[in-house]
């Protein structure tokens, strides 16, 4: 099964966009960004083991392997300049995956962060821990799913083991001494966000020797939904598509 989910391919495309979704999500959450790209960006969403087409697929634990695989599946992709953003425990592991590219003499040209601490700042959040209900009150919190889809008790038995996975998996993160990103950073957050605040955000500052930017939009953890368009001008705008 492969990687990535892309609603478009674009030959002529001079930048590909991988885009890595949150903790419980899929490629699902990037299908529209397509429609609002500019045709000189493919978007390709990775789509995690475990879960949605890959629900037979088994689910990765640990954030420095779930990088290797995605690093190692973009090898193929990366006959022209590849930017990568990420989601929550999306940004998480396209940091690592940044790491490695650029280590392999294939450094991203851009790193989006969205809705993160940054890795060396995680916090000591357990909700991984927590019973079922603990989880779903979590995620209902945050806001990135659908309350009366969690209610449904065949739903929840699906979406509950891959969710409970990647909190773990980014609870259990640890950002290792290595590779220095190079590549410019821009970040992006929502001002009444839960899990991180803009001084927290801006730390990414301290993990690259390229230029940093940030960007506060209005709205809580999800807030990239109701500002997909702004968020992907944001996107043009690094990248320096003209549109």
């Amino acid at each position: 099964m492969t990687w990535f989910r892309c609603a478009e391919t674009r030959p002529w495309a001079s930048t590909r966009l991988f885009c890595l979704p949150h903790a419980g999500g899929s490629a699902v959450s990037y299908r529209s960004w397509t429609k609002e790209a500019d045709p000189s960006v493919e978007v390709r969403a990775v789509q995690y083991p475990g879960r949605a087409d890959r629900l037979a697929d088994p689910l990765v634990g640990d954030a420095h392997e779930l990088a290797r695989l995605v690093a190692g599946a973009m090898a193929p992709l990366l006959d022209r300049p590849a930017a990568l953003f990420g989601h929550s425990m999306g940004a998480v592991v396209a940091y690592e995956v940044a790491r490695l590219l650029q280590e392999r003499g294939s450094a991203p040209v851009h790193l989006f962060a969205s809705g993160a601490r940054p890795p060396h700042d995680r916090g000591d959040d357990r909700v991984s821990d927590r019973d079922d209900e603990g989880v779903l009150a979590e995620m209902t919190r945050l806001g990135g799913t659908d309350a009366e889809i969690l209610a449904d008790p065949e739903l929840r038995e699906l979406v509950l083991p891959y969710v409970r996975n990647d909190f773990a998996l980014v609870e259990n993160y640890a950002h290792l001494p290595g590779t220095r990103l190079e590549v410019p950073v821009t970040v992006i957050v929502g001002d009444d966000d839960p899990h991180v605040t803009p001084a927290q955000a801006r730390r990414w500052a301290e993990l690259t020797d390229g230029p940093f930017a940030m960007t506060v939009m209005e709205g809580g953890h999800f807030y990239l939904t109701p500002h997909q368009s702004a968020v992907i001008a944001e996107i043009h705008r690094a990248l320096g598509v003209v549109g």
